[in-house]
């Protein structure tokens, strides 16, 4: 993210990086958590890094190196296991490893090389956001998404215009 011309990194912490995965759906087990590298911080950096650099390339139509997003494939350990928590449906779960500390950020390294490796390019957008430095792929049915978030950054462009708007109406 980007305030005022300035880039702000929202991670700062391990927890920051925990936190994170939790949401995007890669939670990381108790006992795995007791095994967090002190380098979970940086190379969770360092993989964010070379993940945008390989999306820009690719959407530029450019060479890449894969290989800091291959060194954490290498740890992407998973095996398929039925759970049976409803008895009408049964659901196929992914069971990752996170036995070594580099297994953490193995399903971020496989997400990204998916979308590299699969992904209509053509729908893998900037963000429009003034001060937003993120990518997303669109997947709504127009293909006309502009923001990362409509919450975040359509909000604060909307807000923007309707101020700028309401100044015109002032002078």
């Amino acid at each position: 993210m980007s305030i005022g011309g300035e880039v702000q990194d929202l991670l700062q912490t391990d927890a920051d990086v925990l936190g994170w995965l939790e949401k995007a759906g890669f939670p990381v087990s108790k006992a795995a958590m007791r095994k967090v590298p002190r380098s979970l911080l940086q190379d969770t950096r360092d993989l964010r890094e070379n993940v945008r650099s390989l999306v820009e390339k690719r959407k530029a139509g450019r060479w890449g190196d894969p290989s800091v997003l291959n060194k954490f494939l290498r740890y992407a350990q998973s095996h398929p296991q039925l759970e049976w928590n409803d008895p009408r449906q049964p659901a196929l779960a992914r069971i990752r490893n996170q036995d070594r500390p580099g297994c953490i950020l193995a399903p971020v390294a496989e997400a990204a090389a998916v979308l590299l490796s699969s992904a209509d390019f053509s729908l893998v957008k900037r963000c429009e956001g003034e001060d937003c430095l993120l990518w997303f792929s669109d997947q709504t049915r127009s293909h006309h998404r502009r923001w990362c978030s409509t919450r975040i950054c359509g909000n604060r462009y909307k807000v923007a215009a309707f101020r700028k708007r309401q100044q015109g109406r002032v002078s």
